[in-house]
């Protein structure tokens, strides 16, 4: 009981009008201060118990003496930032609760704090380390670019509506990275194992570098167009893709709201051609570094027009539209790269200088809270009794 109200009392801090975040008011430091500590938190965690919960390429950094600065110089800096807000503010909950989870990681060992677990090299994980590590990178890239060019102004940047339901996300697709990377390398491995194309995928990996890279981008995007336009299409699978249309808001954690199932089926088609036809890892590994940043930058609430780009790459305004309430939204803009597919197969649509009145799924069907929009695509009702649009 006690932990769920202080839980409501933190988020309504965190949520609180604009009036009372202005700066001075101690409500940045202590929200800082707050995704501070955790952050601190699970990476001590994350030093005690590396076997479970890091990811095997990271865990050789933890015994770098820059990464235990680092975090001692974070817990250090979340504390004063505490201290700074508890004396600014007149609701010292989030001042108080930071000041908390840093003390509680500093009693659990703070920089000092040992394995107990062993340096497990094989068996399961949980990606704690990439949930911290990837939130981090992201959110430096994409906060200030929507502080700057913000195309809904009046969004809050931080702390907006859904926000905890797409931060759940983000945690969850960070901690299964292991399943999710093992289900959806599985056909493409099924493939070449059955495949003997020696010569060709020689061919392929001959290629320069740089023709392999956007061979890549064409290939997947053509794969994913039509993966992507069945899960609208068919009802079933629109039940599972109706989950990442749920959302209201889109902004850079938004593209994160993705069912486990989709993101299964979805990634296990699309590497098949990356994996399948003998493309080299630097082309594999740059293009897979700008499917992660290019997929975040077309959920982001950037007002960037993009027009004469738009024609040939696909930006936010393009994407928006996929996401878009109204009826002209409904079925459109499928590619992820190439806006050239959707010419093609007829489902462009991208009207001069609009964006969308709004964004979800026409009813709002969906219920809020992970759990229950995992089992939504189960026990959904059917579109016409359920008030969808008609999507599927």
């Amino acid at each position: 009981m006690l932990i769920n109200k202080v839980r409501k009392k933190v988020r309504d801090d965190l949520e609180s009008p604009p009036e009372l975040r202005r700066f001075g008011s101690g409500w940045v430091s202590g929200s800082i201060a707050l995704v501070a500590s955790i952050a601190g938190l699970l990476f001590v965690l994350c030093l005690r118990y590396p076997g479970l919960l890091t990811i095997p390429q990271i865990r050789t950094y933890y015994e770098n003496p820059l990464f235990r600065i680092g975090l001692h110089i974070l817990l250090i800096a979340t504390f004063i930032l505490s201290a700074i807000s508890m004396a600014l503010r007149k609701n010292k909950i989030l001042g108080f609760t930071a000041m908390t989870v840093t003390l509680l990681a500093t009693i659990l060992g703070g920089t000092a704090g040992q394995s107990s677990s062993g340096e497990l090299l094989h068996g399961a994980f949980l990606g704690l380390d990439w949930f911290i590590l990837n939130l981090i990178l992201t959110g430096l890239l994409f906060v200030p670019l929507e502080k700057l060019f913000a195309h809904n102004k009046g969004q809050p940047i931080f702390f907006r509506e859904d926000w905890r339901e797409d931060l759940f996300y983000f945690l969850i697709s960070s901690l299964l990275v292991q399943a999710l990377t093992f289900l959806s390398l599985r056909p493409a491995l099924l493939i070449l194992s059955h495949t003997k194309w020696t010569a060709f995928r020689a061919w392929v990996g001959g290629q320069p570098v740089l023709l392999q890279f956007f061979e890549i981008m064409f290939l997947t995007d053509l794969v994913q167009y039509w993966v992507h336009r069945a899960f609208h299409r068919i009802p079933f699978l629109w039940g599972f893709h109706a989950v990442h249309h749920s959302a209201k808001s889109l902004d850079w954690i938004a593209g994160a709201r993705m069912h486990f199932f989709e993101i299964v089926i979805l990634r296990g088609t699309t590497v098949i051609p990356m994996y399948v036809l003998g493309f080299t890892a630097p082309a594999l590994y740059a293009y897979v570094f700008l499917v992660y940043v290019h997929s975040t930058f077309l959920h982001a609430n950037i007002g960037w027009n993009f027009d004469w780009l738009g024609r040939f790459l696909a930006t936010p305004r393009f994407h928006h539209w996929h996401h878009g309430i109204e009826e002209e939204a409904i079925d459109v803009n499928f590619s992820i790269h190439f806006p050239l597919l959707d010419r093609l197969f007829g489902t462009y649509h991208l009207p001069p200088g609009r964006w969308p009145k709004g964004y979800g799924v026409g009813g709002h069907p969906v219920p809020p809270s992970y759990f229950r929009q995992f089992l939504y695509p189960f026990v959904r009702k059917t579109p016409a009794a359920g008030g969808e649009a008609p999507n599927p």
